[in-house]
């Protein structure tokens, strides 16, 4: 994987298909063509999409303080609602929900093969742009596929996490190449607690170390062992999971509870 902080060049490979540039999809969006607008392509979670901050011009949106154009995400399709001018998806990936609206045209024909498959319970790809109407939002999508490897759902999540840490702390190596200073408190804590883990609690941070330090297991653990192996309450590890899930280093597995992390153990 490689991306540049304009984000103009992010390509993605990684098997079944993961991110990268639209086939298509790029050249006749929206976007292109308006002035200064950058064509960019982002991997996100839905809680991001979500979360998205508009920007001054009130039709773009911005994650981490960057524009975004274009976005993919996987997510499971909980609805299908099939009107005549689109079909409207309601897809899921365990950080939130939101509509994906595909819009009915001869060249989706070709697509028709895929759309078969596209059925309720099934994971799937999208690549489009956030819109707002009356305050509530939803993705415009250029492609819509269904996934066939599993392990496209976890490459995505990494990632996702990879690109909002290069725009939350910079590319890697930067520290170094700044002079290779000493890091600070913070930064000890992170290199000491993992990913992410400044600003969260205790227990959270408590919750994170047994994690790391479990056993390797892509089913994840459920919040009750988690409390019965610690002795804590299962409220309180769930309020720890809660702040784990927000600060986007762990994600749910088979059910809400159950957790694993999101970037493997050093």
């Amino acid at each position: 994987n490689n991306y540049e902080t304009s984000y103009t060049s992010y390509s993605a490979g990684g098997g079944g298909g993961g991110g990268g540039f639209m086939p298509d999809g790029s050249q006749n969006s929206p976007s292109r063509g308006r002035g200064n607008a950058q064509d960019t392509l982002r991997p996100v979670t839905i809680k991001q999409i979500l979360d998205a901050q508009p920007d001054a011009s009130g039709d773009d949106f911005k994650i981490d303080g960057s524009r975004i154009s274009q976005l993919t995400f996987v997510g499971q399709i909980r609805n299908i609602a099939a009107q005549t001018t689109n079909i409207t998806y309601k897809l899921d990936d365990g950080t939130g929900s939101i509509e994906v609206k595909q819009w009915n045209d001869d060249d989706a024909m070709e697509a028709s093969p895929l759309k078969s498959k596209l059925v309720e319970g099934v994971y799937c790809r999208a690549w489009g742009k956030l819109k707002s109407f009356h305050d509530r939002r939803h993705v415009n999508a250029q492609i819509i596929r269904p996934v066939e490897d599993m392990n496209e759902v976890q490459y995505h999540l990494l990632e996702a996490t990879a690109v909002h840490l290069h725009f939350t702390r910079g590319p890697l190596g930067a520290a170094e190449n700044a002079g290779g200073a000493a890091p600070t408190n913070g930064a000890v804590q992170q290199q000491e607690a993992g990913p992410s883990l400044v600003g969260v609690s205790n227990l959270a941070q408590q919750v994170y170390k047994f994690l790391q330090t479990s056993p390797d297991n892509n089913e994840g653990i459920n919040y009750q062992e988690i409390a019965s192996q610690l002795g804590l309450d299962t409220v309180d590890v769930g309020r720890a999971g809660d702040e784990l899930l927000e600060a986007g280093v762990i994600y749910t597995t088979v059910n809400d509870t159950t957790w694993a992390l999101l970037e493997p153990a050093a």
